[in-house]
């Protein structure tokens, strides 16, 4: 920063003596010239006293730096956001738990192979959400065109049948086949949110199914260029969330991890998230699931299935739980 965009905070007589007879341009020079001593020497006589001097540089450091928040304010401000929007169950308590909980804001990444349960989950989530909560919303954008609404309103049915219309009419879904057309709903979102004559539910949920094909074909081992758009797109994604207070799931691909996974528990996973490894770390939670076996049953086949977290802010990592699968619906295994 320099020290001539702080005047008048420090006179502009100064900011040129400062220039002129120390060489002394920005806030890193003034605060790491020596002393407020070792400076007035070297100015011309009666140019500043030395207190004036002290209480300058003390203000230059004040602007140059970042403000400090205390910890209980911040424990403070998430319980209240807590208290806005509470935490919603997905169904299989040991899978709540594993996350600390689906809600707030948050980004997740739920990543597993095809018929893992990504999207089942995904969508129970919501579900559980907008029947818990009348006056909220959820936008599912789907990125490859295999959303169904009608096994969205058979799984709706099978939690409450008497209200399944009213909770479709809360789930909005747009299509977008690209992240130009993702950036441009997300905009039109943030709009929305922002107006002060928005009525009715609002948007509190957001999923996108699936992140993969909107910057996989971008991301090259000789270019930056595809990494750059990813890290932007994440960081629009965590400053909505954390702005309007909405949690949101994006869903993942995989990739081949060789010879296994070192971030799962398990020496068998050979799958790893797509998008590379410094993905993980533009979201708060990455839920690994994995398909473990059919089970023929008279009420119904189900299949079985682990949920293994491979990194979280929240919880502990490398920890796992098993779920069920029956008809499109999650729940746990000690059902059985």
């Amino acid at each position: 920063m320099r020290l001539a965009s702080v005047v008048p905070l420090i006179p502009a007589e100064l900011v040129a003596a400062l220039d002129h007879s120390c060489g002394i341009r920005t806030d890193t020079d003034l605060l790491f010239f020596g002393s407020s001593l070792d400076i007035i020497k070297r100015l011309p006589l009666g140019t500043v006293t030395l207190s004036d001097l002290q209480k300058f540089t003390e203000l230059v450091a004040e602007q140059a730096s970042v403000p400090g928040y205390r910890g209980d304010e911040i424990l403070a401000g998430t319980a209240r956001t807590y208290e806005k929007h509470p935490q919603v169950s997905c169904g299989v308590k040991k899978l709540d738990e594993l996350v600390g909980g689906f809600g707030g804001s948050r980004v997740f990444e739920i990543s597993g192979a095809k018929g893992s349960g990504k999207t089942a989950l995904a969508l129970q989530v919501v579900i559980q959400h907008l029947l818990s909560d009348a006056d909220s919303c959820a936008l599912w954008i789907d990125t490859s065109g295999d959303f169904s609404a009608e096994k969205t309103a058979q799984l709706v049915r099978q939690f409450n049948v008497a209200v399944s219309d009213k909770v479709l009419e809360r789930l909005q879904v747009s299509l977008s086949f690209n992240i130009e057309a993702v950036h441009d709903v997300l905009e039109a979102l943030r709009i929305s949110l922002s107006s002060s004559r928005t009525v009715g539910p609002t948007v509190q949920w957001i999923v996108l199914d699936s992140i993969t094909p909107l910057l996989l074909p971008s991301l090259s081992a000789v270019s930056s260029q595809g990494h750059a758009m990813m890290t932007t797109f994440m960081r629009q994604l965590r400053e909505l969330s954390r702005t309007f207070g909405i949690t949101i799931m994006v869903i993942n691909g995989t990739s081949a991890a060789a010879p296994f996974n070192q971030s799962s528990a398990f020496a068998s996973t050979i799958r790893k998230p797509a998008l590379g490894p410094s993905f993980t770390f533009m979201t708060d939670c990455t839920l690994w699931l994995s398909k473990m076996k059919d089970i023929p049953d008279p009420e119904g086949p189900f299949s079985v299935h682990v949920a293994e977290v491979f990194r979280s802010r929240a919880t502990r990592s490398k920890t796992w739980c098993t779920f069920q699968i029956r008809y499109g619906v999650l729940s746990s295994t000690s059902d059985l």
